[in-house]
């Protein structure tokens, strides 16, 4: 900081990051956002440099979304990531992990520079309209017209970010209100509020309808895990009480539920014939749910009409929102499910629950093998690449416990199915977008850093999501982040592939696919070693184990490039 007399808006806006507990900014830096980086040399934050604004963006969810973990034990920790973007185009390159933040519901605070407000008629260089570039990715933005406004404008930025539902906010800093002196002082952010406990009424009547169910079925959605590990255990204690069924939502990206409980199913995959055969029961119930819906546009309705349906979550948007709700509850996950438990509890008698367990574990015995199939492909016996599955079966044998950061697109549900996971071991992209799993990485590994207790950071991504923003690693190399990332490469679009021969029947030698495959394939393990990486090529499944056990014991960011087959 400067001295009181001469502190300025960029000044004032560094002293409230300050004072909000957060002890970093990630960016890029551009001229009109030279006044903040003034401020920041100033300061104790740290200022994290992305070669480009969306790996910028990336890597503050990827920290965000892993603090706010941190936040679950200790409530001292800030949560919120804060990203400084350039202008107009600059804050074009960051709208696709902005728009993955919206999605993963990462509380991040981005901010842009901005041309000086008595210059823009002028329409200068690298000029246009903020706001409207991303108010359909935030929950808030706002630009600082007045250096009077700042402190009001930051505390309601940060507030709403970490608000339930949380999410991204902009803000736009101007040149002339970051130079303009001011003597104001950051204001107190408050305590952020929690979604509520529910509507007694509503939490009743959901509490009659699972009792009286045949079969009922939870899906159970990413807003569970960020409300917390409790709310996970909340899930378990109504599972429980309930003798219910328990899948994950399609496209879930963090752990709502331990995947190795009796009830746990699976997650519901996002077509048509599968989901709604796992959705097929007499009663529902929707948890904090927000993308479970098919990839694409499916025939017939995913839950028969018949269904008793109760929803739950954070969101009124989301409530009822793909189908009707029978009882519908606005409300923090796990105290709405703590609460259903004591209740459901009351009203099933072990018989019943006893019979409604039977029939979970008849069905998990039936699709049993369908399971094991998943990820394993057809491969030529001689083909000495992993499958999938082999792959997630050994990163699980060496390092179970590992927090893993995926955009495995087609390699992701053998990680899901293969590698049982507790909560806060996993996040993931949900917005389906590339280009997030690498940043985040990055971000996340920097955040356990932080912790009392750092895990091991594993990245699990895809080579086609890989190739997207390699020069992620420059700033995993230049931070010194310890960080293993394991690359399932079977050198194509694999999803593209699948999603052909779902819109037009056939399979593969049916079709001659168009710039779906990477040919000649990018040498991975030298393009990370050119970003200051490790990189290794694991050519063989055999090998895959020990590379793996000597990337997590070498210090700095190491990839291994694992071929893997279809």
């Amino acid at each position: 900081m400067t001295d009181a007399d001469g502190s300025t808006g960029a000044d004032l806006f560094v002293a409230t990051l300050e004072r909000y507990g957060v002890t970093r900014v990630f960016g890029n830096p551009g001229t009109t956002e030279l006044p903040v980086l003034e401020a920041l040399s100033h300061s104790d934050l740290d200022y994290v440099l992305g070669l480009h604004e969306d790996v910028a963006v990336g890597m503050a969810s990827g920290y965000a979304q892993t603090r706010r973990y941190h936040g679950h034990h200790d409530p001292s920790v800030m949560p919120a990531g804060v990203v400084n973007l350039h202008i107009t185009p600059g804050l074009a390159h960051g709208l696709g992990n902005l728009y993955a933040a919206k999605w993963v519901g990462a509380p991040i605070v981005v901010t842009a520079g901005n041309h000086e407000l008595d210059f823009r008629h002028e329409e200068p260089l690298l000029s246009g309209d903020l706001q409207e570039m991303v108010r359909q990715f935030t929950k808030f933005d706002a630009e600082v017209t007045d250096v009077r406004a700042l402190p009001g404008l930051l505390r309601r930025a940060f507030r709403i970010a970490l608000t339930p539902p949380t999410g991204p906010v902009f803000l736009a800093l101007p040149m002339d209100v970051m130079l303009a002196e001011t003597d104001l002082e950051p204001e107190a952010l408050g305590p952020i509020p929690t979604a509520g406990r529910g509507d007694e009424a509503q939490i009743d009547a959901a509490a009659d309808l699972l009792a009286e169910a045949d079969a009922p079925v939870f899906v159970l959605g990413d807003e569970i895990a960020r409300s917390g590990y409790e709310a996970v255990e909340a899930a378990v204690d109504l599972a429980e009480a309930c003798g219910a069924r328990v899948h994950g939502e399609m496209l879930a990206c963090e752990v709502n539920f331990p995947t190795d409980h009796e009830l746990w199913v699976s997650h519901i995959p996002p077509q048509e014939g599968f989901a709604s055969m796992l959705m097929n029961s007499d009663a529902l119930a929707f948890v904090g749910c927000s993308t479970n819906t098919t990839l694409l546009r499916h025939e017939n309705p995913l839950v028969p009409d018949h269904a008793t349906r109760i929803h739950v979550g954070t969101n009124a948007h989301d409530l009822a929102k793909q189908q009707r709700a029978d009882a519908a509850i606005l409300g923090d996950p796990g105290d709405v499910m703590a609460d259903l438990a004591e209740r459901v509890a009351a009203r099933v008698d072990e018989e019943t629950r006893a019979e409604r367990v039977e029939k979970v574990r008849a069905l998990k015995e039936s699709l049993a093998d369908t399971m094991e199939k998943i990820g394993r492909g057809d491969a030529d016996p001689d083909d000495p690449r992993a499958s999938k599955a082999g792959l997630v079966d050994a990163l699980r044998s060496v390092a179970p416990d590992a927090y893993v950061v995926d955009e495995g697109i087609t390699a992701k549900y053998p990680l899901l199915l293969r590698w049982p996971m507790g909560a806060e071991q996993l996040i993931s992209n949900k917005g389906g977008g590339l280009g997030y799993g690498l940043p985040a990485s990055v971000g996340a590994a920097i955040a356990e850093r932080e912790s009392d207790d750092p895990r091991q950071v594993v990245g699990y991504v895809g080579d086609g999501s890989y190739l997207y923003y390699p020069h992620a690693l420059y700033s995993a190399a230049r931070y010194d982040v310890d960080l293993t990332v394991v690359v399932p490469d079977n050198r194509n679009y694999r999803i593209l592939k699948d999603n052909t021969n779902a819109i037009f029947g056939g399979e593969d030698s049916d079709h001659d696919y168009v710039g779906m495959d990477f040919e000649p394939p990018v040498d991975i393990p030298t393009n990370a070693e050119s970003h200051g990486a490790t990189g290794r090529l694991v050519e063989r499944e055999e090998e895959i184990a020990p590379a793996f056990e000597e990337a997590l014991a070498t210090d700095g960011p190491v990839v291994l490039d694992v071929l893997v087959h279809d």
